[in-house]
């Protein structure tokens, strides 16, 4: 046991030890800004009836037992996910647009070809035409094509090298005199029925042939007055220079002619919806009555759903005249070497797209379409060969005959200039 003396000055340094400690203490919570929770006094007794002495001294008891917590921070609202977009200074980009390449070519479904028979350009469109119709209000309606060619001599000629791009023969040059095959008929590596005669083999590619391999319909409408007095041919079909469908075996022989219907068929087919109306309508009006068969044909075509659908008229002669006063055999846009046919002598070297000898003449072309603006003129060279070209390019079809030469060229967005 240590001595009193001894254990006196343990108890003095202690209580030193301790002072200095609380002081220390001190110091530090006041340094730290502790603030230091006064609990209130409990209110004075009031009038209402006492609480019992338990129930009042739990909270009591409990508030001693633990201190109570310090106020919690309010929430942070958690944000939704942001959307993954670009910043304003970095618009969106758009997906690139792909634009098809523009071939010039409107999207046509139904052809009228009206064809004329012997005329010239000059009287049928030009200042000194007779008719007021054809010279002044409907070129006002659509695109004049003054250089506008017929392909050879011949009216039927011309309309077979329309619907098959095939060349001429001594007789259709003649008009058929004589009703017979084209013989002996075989095919040069051109494509070209070789021979004289005027019926056409069953194998010849024609326009119509390709139109009723993609599905869709044609038909001719033949001014039946004059059809009906001339002779038939096998297969129901008419034989007029003016019917060409008659001189092909592809239709002869299956009675698919197509001139059985007349004009009168022509109003009524009219009335019909354009996707029953046919895609190539070939209208051949009497030329003795043309200027008032026209004045009522072509208002009912413009008015018919079909061509509103769609629609391009394309008025034209056959040939020019090849007699009288002023004859004409110019040719245009292409010289090809028919087979069949002598080549003709020129007596001048051709210097430009015309030579004064060898085809049909100059006989202009009037179209009109709602994709052609009103009143307007191409000067550009075209011949029968051009509108076959045209015809087939418009449906999706491939060239055929003549039409496939590189020479000959198509109707394109020159033509089709109406505004979009």
């Amino acid at each position: 046991m240590p001595s009193p003396r001894a254990a006196a000055v343990a108890v003095i340094v202690m209580l030193a030890l301790g002072v200095a400690l609380g002081s220390a203490t001190g110091q530090l919570a006041q340094s730290a800004g502790l603030t230091t929770i006064l609990l209130e006094e409990p209110p004075p007794p009031s009038d209402e009836e006492p609480m019992p002495e338990a129930a009042a001294a739990e909270p009591e008891a409990a508030a001693e037992a633990a201190p109570e917590p310090a106020a919690a921070a309010p929430p942070v609202p958690q944000e939704a996910p942001l959307a993954e977009e670009p910043l304003p200074s970095e618009p969106e980009p758009e997906a690139p647009v792909i634009e098809e390449e523009p071939t010039g070519m409107p999207e046509v479904k139904h052809v009228f070809v009206i064809m004329l028979g012997e005329n010239g350009y000059e009287e049928t469109f030009g200042e000194g035409s007779s008719s007021e119709y054809l010279g002044k209000e409907l070129p006002a309606q659509g695109e004049l094509l003054p250089n506008y060619f017929a392909v050879t001599k011949g009216e039927l000629a011309n309309q077979i090298a329309l619907l098959s791009g095939q060349g001429p023969t001594p007789e259709t040059q003649a008009d058929c005199p004589n009703y017979g095959d084209v013989a002996p008929g075989t095919e040069s590596p051109e494509g070209q029925v070789e021979g004289n005669g005027c019926v056409y083999p069953a194998t010849t590619t024609t326009l119509l042939g390709q139109l009723a391999e993609a599905g869709l319909k044609w038909r001719a409408y033949i001014d039946e007055e004059e059809a009906a007095a001339e002779a038939e041919a096998p297969g129901g079909c008419y034989l007029t220079p003016r019917n060409p469908f008659a001189y092909f075996h592809a239709f002869t022989d299956k009675g698919e002619c197509g001139a059985d219907a007349g004009l009168a068929q022509l109003s009524r087919d009219l009335t019909l919806e354009p996707e029953r109306f046919p895609a190539l309508a070939y209208v051949s009006p009497d030329p003795a009555v043309s200027e008032e068969t026209l004045k009522t044909i072509v208002p009912r075509i413009e008015e018919s759903l079909a061509y509103k659908d769609g629609g391009l008229i394309a008025i034209t002669s056959a040939q020019a005249r090849e007699s009288g006063e002023e004859p004409e055999f110019s040719g245009c846009c292409l010289y090809p070497d028919y087979p069949n046919v002598e080549e003709p002598e020129s007596a001048e070297p051709v210097t430009g797209p015309v030579r004064e000898s060898g085809g049909g003449g100059q006989v202009g072309a009037l179209l009109l379409s709602p994709f052609i603006e009103p009143g307007t003129t191409d000067e550009t060279y075209f011949n029968h060969f051009s509108l076959l070209a045209t015809i087939e390019e418009l449906f999706g079809l491939e060239k055929i005959g003549y039409a496939a030469e590189p020479a000959i060229a198509g109707f394109d967005e020159s033509v089709f200039n109406a505004d979009s």
